[in-house]
């Protein structure tokens, strides 16, 4: 893991904004990052969570709490009909895990009126987790809004003991962790808030090697979400320091038995009422963001992920979007909300930062967020739906109105590097599917039925 050139503290932000190595010629032995897409956190209040028009007058960008998220997704009327993932798992997997987490989506839980899970378990399959907050805030994110989003569903937190500088050995561990949870039927769906650049890795075969738990829970109708990334069409090359400046792609999202999650930005009152379509995640540009989460004005690659597998070609669920990917995996596949400009409050305690809420974003908010309504959509189809991506695309394809398209913004990403300006120019979104959006976003009580009569 490693903090970009800012001039604000990590202490201060919390969980900065974290990047991955990758090179144009990796290595043959190389130590590959695995990092949380996170993008950035930082403390906006030590009591009470703040309200919307409070973060927009000390901050000048959105921030929203779970009523607001519920709202925006209309997801209420599920609620108000029993399907709230009741009876399904979501399995979170992150490294070190959090040591306040339980006292934290307590703390959560209270501050938003919303129930405790019905059960909350952690589990270490790989053995004693090392005392490493590096992914604490991570932790909180996922927990706290995959809850946010099916309330009525069992969290189960799978910690690894991964060394974000060790990322060889790091993978294995998760993938095993990952099977032992499959094998043995612990969750429903698995959502992942990490990825490393394809590039990154010294060889394909290097990477399909660790492809194991994937399968394994294609074969057990049990689905599995990855992050896209917050760097955009760009990532960092593998010293960690420099910008790749052409799009890359990153892994596992762009694994054809995984659902890539890419982000978008909401825009909503303080009911939670949307004010404009969602647009493609974008705060490259955003001048006041940039100095809510950098203390100097950007321009820094802030944008959800999406581009072209160099790894994996077209699956067959993609031929429908083949002008779009060409012969090539496209990611993401479907996105929700990953604005800074528009974050989410979530309650952190642990050390090395003060106890408050904090605003955070990022495709690691959009990935758990999409594992609450998989829950709630495997409730209502009284069975898991496993691999989803084929059901993705025929919904967008025959034009159902759970999938609602967006059609606004791009990926493009702009920020310092080496004494000048350089430009990665990513892809912009379409009408129907792109590679900065998926096929779009859901609006959850039409998206739930429809997606659980395909499956």
């Amino acid at each position: 893991m490693r903090v970009l050139r800012l001039t604000v503290a990590t202490a201060t932000v919390g969980l900065a904004w974290m990047g991955l190595g990758s090179a144009a010629a990796a290595p043959a032995v190389a130590s590959i990052a695995i990092h949380p897409d996170i993008a950035a956190s930082r403390l906006v209040s030590t009591s009470a969570p703040p309200t919307l028009a409070q973060c927009e007058a000390q901050y000048k960008v959105a921030c929203y709490d779970p009523a607001q998220i519920q709202a925006a997704y209309d997801l209420k009327p599920l609620y108000n009909r029993g399907y709230a993932g009741q009876g399904k798992t979501i399995v979170i997997v992150d490294s070190f895990g959090s040591p306040t987490i339980v006292h934290d989506l307590a703390k959560f839980d209270h501050d938003f009126n919303l129930p405790a899970p019905p059960s909350f378990k952690i589990i270490t399959p790989d053995g004693p987790v090392p005392h490493n907050l590096s992914w604490a805030g991570e932790v909180s994110l996922d927990v706290e809004y995959s809850h946010a989003i099916a309330p009525g569903a069992n969290i189960l937190l799978v910690e690894t003991p991964v060394s974000e500088e060790e990322g060889t050995v790091g993978f294995p561990q998760i993938v095993e962790a990952e099977n032992y949870v499959i094998n043995h039927h612990l969750g429903d769906v698995i959502s992942q808030s990490f990825s490393a650049t394809e590039e990154t890795f010294p060889t394909a075969q290097s990477l399909l090697r660790l492809r194991s738990a994937y399968i394994n829970a294609d074969k057990h109708d049990i689905t599995v979400l990855a992050a896209s990334g917050d760097s955009g069409a760009a990532d960092v090359n593998f010293g960690e320091i420099d910008y790749y400046l052409h799009p890359v792609t990153s892994w596992p999202d762009s694994d054809p038995l995984v659902t890539g999650v890419g982000g978008t930005q909401l825009h909503l009152t303080a009911s939670g009422t949307k004010t404009a379509p969602d647009s493609v995640w974008n705060d490259t540009y955003n001048v006041p963001t940039q100095e809510f989460i950098f203390g100097d004005a950007g321009p820094n690659p802030l944008a959800g992920g999406g581009g072209k597998s160099i790894i994996f070609s077209r699956p067959s669920y993609q031929n429908s979007v083949a002008s779009v990917v060409g012969q090539h995996r496209g990611v993401p596949d479907i996105s929700m909300s990953g604005a800074c400009n528009g974050g989410v409050l979530v309650y952190q305690s642990f050390a090395g930062s003060p106890p408050g809420y904090y605003d955070t974003c990022g495709t690691s908010e959009a990935t758990p967020e999409f594992a609450g309504i998989v829950a709630i959509a495997d409730q209502y189809a009284g069975h898991d739906l496993g691999l989803i991506n084929p059901a993705l695309y025929e919904m967008s394809a025959d034009g159902d109105p759970g999938i609602v398209d967006v059609t606004r913004g791009n990926n493009t990403v702009t920020f310092p590097q080496n004494g000048k300006i350089d430009t990665v120019h990513g892809f912009r979104a379409l009408s129907g599917y792109d590679l900065a959006s998926g096929v779009g976003t859901v609006d959850a009580w039409r998206f739930v039925p429809e997606i659980a009569a395909i499956g």
